[in-house]
């Protein structure tokens, strides 16, 4: 009777050790969350975004990141974004990651709140530290109100290799009119991404059909006109009466003077 008297004596204290332990440790994530929220106030991001590593372990875009003027923009709250804009915040603070408010605009497809964001100095082409720049973001999303009015803005279309390509975005995703708005803007049809490929081998590779016939309507020469081109150049100047001379079949004999 006694030694099990004991024992729920010590079961009783180890479940009260563990309970205040959980308890010390909730408390001091609350108060670091509190002190971020502080940091993020008073404008020193950078110590908010240290402050969250500690807390999650890892860089982030966690909230204790990100400015109100960020989630204002992801969340498409256009008065909210003005309001902070009138106020005087800088519309390009990033996060530890780079991303701008833009970004998260274009993210999410608020074209509303990207153009407020453009008409107020936000960089157009920002670069995350992963590569992607709001157009890219904007392909992601298939927003083509939003490609339309980065570009208006003077986004660049065309990026450098070692960056993450919008067309081939916009292709994987079966964005079809935000990769027509791009090759309408100059874009090159064949842009080789390393371990991508061109956009038409990814518009293959994730079955996008459309975006394939497409790319094919727009793209270079079909294998059969490249035939034809060949054919002709071997027959001379004199082909158009040289072709009649062969027997070919009716179907190839027209096919082969554009008829």
């Amino acid at each position: 009777m006694e030694d099990g008297s004991v024992s729920y004596g010590f079961k009783n204290i180890f479940i009260t050790m563990f309970a205040t332990f959980f308890f010390f440790k909730l408390l001091i994530k609350v108060f670091l969350a509190l002190l971020t929220h502080f940091y993020i106030v008073k404008g020193n991001r950078k110590e908010a975004a240290r402050i969250a590593e500690e807390i999650f372990g890892e860089i982030s875009d966690c909230w204790a990141d990100r400015s109100p003027l960020h989630e204002a923009a992801a969340q498409g709250r256009l008065l909210a974004l003005k309001t902070l804009i009138a106020q005087g915040v800088n519309v390009n603070l990033v996060t530890i990651n780079r991303v701008s408010s833009l970004h998260e605009a274009c993210l999410g497809g608020h074209v509303a709140c990207a153009k407020a964001l453009l008409e107020n100095g936000a960089h157009v082409n920002g670069v995350t530290v992963h590569g992607a720049t709001p157009l890219f973001n904007a392909c992601c999303s298939g927003s083509a109100a939003c490609v339309n009015v980065l570009l208006e803005f003077g986004a660049k279309a065309q990026l450098e290799v070692h960056l993450a390509s919008p067309i081939h975005e916009a292709v994987k995703r079966g964005n079809r009119e935000c990769m027509e708005i791009l090759l309408a803007n100059n874009v090159n049809i064949d842009q080789e991404v390393p371990h991508l490929g061109t956009p038409l081998y990814v518009a293959c590779t994730y079955q996008r059909l459309d975006c394939v016939k497409k790319l094919l309507e727009l793209g270079p020469p079909a294998l059969s006109q490249l035939c034809r081109l060949c054919v002709r150049k071997c027959l001379g100047r004199n082909c158009h009466k040289i072709i009649h001379k062969l027997y070919l079949p009716d179907p190839l004999e027209k096919f082969l003077l554009y008829q």
